[in-house]
């Protein structure tokens, strides 16, 4: 399978496990102790390092360490957007939508050498 693809996957997967370990405890764990959140979200994230780094690694294999950081930011607002709307029932804005624009502007900046 291509690096690349299989780098995006296990990033996928690693950024949905980050977003629970970094906001869920907003909704599952309001009103309670800080420290509570905090190691659950530790648990939580144990799973998004085992698969961030082997994407990581695999991805670096293939493209810079600045490619490999956009491709990153652009699953991750991926993740997050839905996340943010559906789980923590945020409102949709149009902010979401001009960041993601601007990330775009950041892959083709990151990878322009490779495109020609």
């Amino acid at each position: 399978m291509n690096a690349i693809l299989t780098s995006a996957g296990l990033l996928v997967c690693s950024n949905v496990f980050m977003t629970f370990a970094w906001y869920a405890h907003l909704k599952e764990l309001n009103g309670r102790h800080w420290l509570l959140a905090a190691l659950v979200s530790w648990g939580v994230a144990l799973f998004e390092y085992l698969f961030q780094v082997p994407a990581n690694r695999i991805g670096y294999t293939v493209l810079s360490v600045g490619q490999l950081k956009i491709v990153q930011e652009v699953i991750a607002l991926s993740v997050f957007v839905p996340f943010s709307v559906y789980y923590l029932k945020e409102p949709l804005k149009l902010d979401y939508l001009w960041a993601g624009l601007c990330l775009l502007g950041a892959v083709y900046f990151m990878f322009r050498s490779k495109l020609g």
